[in-house]
């Protein structure tokens, strides 16, 4: 089902005096080269990880690298890894900082590989450890040659610039609560300058991706990110659910749930200044499993038929 909403916070100019709202024209189709698999969260379905080890090359000729560095736990990437194998993965966890990730030795270590898996817990650890160095480029350069590229939770953040830290600037705006560590109180306004963002890797070009999303009610954050930054398409992975990114840029869901899309590309918003955040026709998605979307085109399928 397509759902056309309108966040009509401030942009209705016969009832607020704000300047003229933008727009953004939508971007051209974009190819990445390989595959991404990026999964929102939670227990990871088998066949989900069973379509990972898949584009990776299928079993015996798969060989895939597993980064846990997003996580403190030093056991960290162990299971994922065994589970791989036992789908006839070779399957590798290696653990790097950023000094040995700049290293043309850590480099060769992904010599031969077919894909990369990020593994969850704090998407600003994984990036301090990978980014701007020699292994991120050898990445993106796996990607281009046709690679896969997967990761869950704060493995699925870091696919995109931006990326969603998980922090927030003012909880609550201008009502903030009486106690900013109660769980109802993170992100209970759509506002400007409140979601903190920093560079990922951009794997998935024109995208910002969240994750845990249905689940843990994040609707505020992503849209108050892609109403900030229209030409982005905003994508709420649920737990237990992924997007699978195709060489030719088309999304398709899979595992338990649903994702959700935000597109604002076409919306009216109000601009930068005026006293709310607000806009009239941003589009929603709601894809289940074997739904389909065209971020070039805006069009999508729910299973078999055309989303309406």
């Amino acid at each position: 089902m397509k759902i056309r909403i309108l966040v009509l916070l401030a942009c209705a100019s016969a009832l607020v005096a704000t300047p003229a709202c933008s727009t953004v024209s939508p971007p051209q189709a974009r190819t990445i080269g390989g595959h991404l698999l990026i999964v929102g969260g939670g227990p990871i379905p088998p066949e989900i990880i069973r379509r990972f080890v898949e584009l990776a090359g299928g079993s015996g000729k798969a060989r895939i690298v597993v980064f846990p560095m997003a996580s403190g736990d030093s056991d960290a990437g162990i299971e994922m890894t065994a589970d791989l194998e036992k789908l006839g993965a070779r399957a590798e966890r290696i653990v790097l900082d950023h000094a040995q990730a700049d290293a043309e030795e850590a480099v060769k270590r992904l010599d031969g590989a077919t894909g990369i898996w990020f593994g969850g817990g704090d998407q600003v650890k994984l990036t301090a450890a990978l980014a701007g160095t020699r292994v991120e480029a050898a990445m993106h350069r796996l990607l281009a040659a046709g690679g896969v590229l997967g990761g869950t939770s704060a493995g699925a953040a870091v696919m995109t610039t931006p990326m969603l830290t998980g922090e927030e600037k003012h909880v609550g705006g201008l009502r903030p609560p009486r106690d900013p560590k109660d769980s109802l109180a993170a992100y209970m306004t759509v506002a400007r300058d409140n979601v903190e963002t920093v560079p990922g890797f951009g794997f998935l070009p024109g995208a910002v991706v969240d994750q845990h999303f249905i689940r843990r009610r994040r609707s505020n954050r992503l849209l108050s990110v892609i109403l900030e930054h229209p030409e982005l398409v905003g994508v709420g992975l649920d737990e237990s659910t992924a997007v699978e990114v195709g060489p030719d840029g088309r999304w398709r869901v899979l595992g338990e749930s649903a994702a959700m899309i935000f597109d604002a590309r076409r919306a009216r918003i109000t601009p930068a200044g005026a006293p709310v955040l607000g806009a009239a026709g941003v589009t929603l998605l709601v894809l289940p499993a074997g739904g389909t979307y065209d971020p070039a085109s805006g069009e999508a399928t729910l299973g078999a038929r055309p989303a309406r």
